[in-house]
């Protein structure tokens, strides 16, 4: 996969400037960031050396946990522990709770009729839950590459509709 450097009319692309760049995949069980070295793509580890980190995040009434540590807390405390949130994405709460009955955390309607999440940090919607695990994948590519983003891209599924994607 190649990295294309654009720029706008007039100005130089400077290809010889250091960017960084990743791409981040925002997976329903888990998800990844990466980035391109050399011309070869290369997915980033944390700390203990995992590629993957779990989709999940744990919310308490003073701030959150994400992936591994996230999900060693399904069990203990399901209804603060949001997995597959992007199953909700773009859906209304009817159309959820009638996809997945069995969920369980407690949702209830936004004034637009979008699902919100009842936590212990409050309420929260879906974009804001992979907004966190996303933050988390940047965090990783930031502490990795050794310097701030200049670029990302989040991969959408091909079978999201427009309310997904955005």
């Amino acid at each position: 996969m190649a990295l294309l450097q654009i720029s706008e009319p007039g100005l130089s692309a400077a290809p010889h400037q250091r960017r960084l760049a990743v791409g981040i995949d925002l997976g329903t069980t888990n998800s990844l960031v990466a980035t391109v070295r050399s011309g070869q793509a290369e997915t980033l580890a944390d700390e203990q050396g995992r590629h993957l980190l779990p989709s999940v995040v744990h919310y308490q009434q003073q701030g959150h946990a994400v992936g591994f540590d996230a999900r060693t807390n399904a069990a203990r405390d399901p209804a603060n522990t949001i997995s597959s949130v992007k199953r909700m994405m773009g859906r209304s709460l009817a159309d959820i709770q009638t996809r997945y009955p069995h969920l369980p955390y407690r949702l209830q309607a936004s004034e637009n009729g979008l699902p919100m999440i009842a936590t212990a940090a409050g309420l929260l919607n879906p974009i804001r839950v992979s907004a966190d695990i996303l933050k988390a994948l940047a965090a990783r590519a930031t502490a990795t590459l050794g310097g701030d983003l200049d670029g990302v891209v989040i991969t959408v599924p091909a079978y999201f509709d427009d309310a997904q994607r955005q």
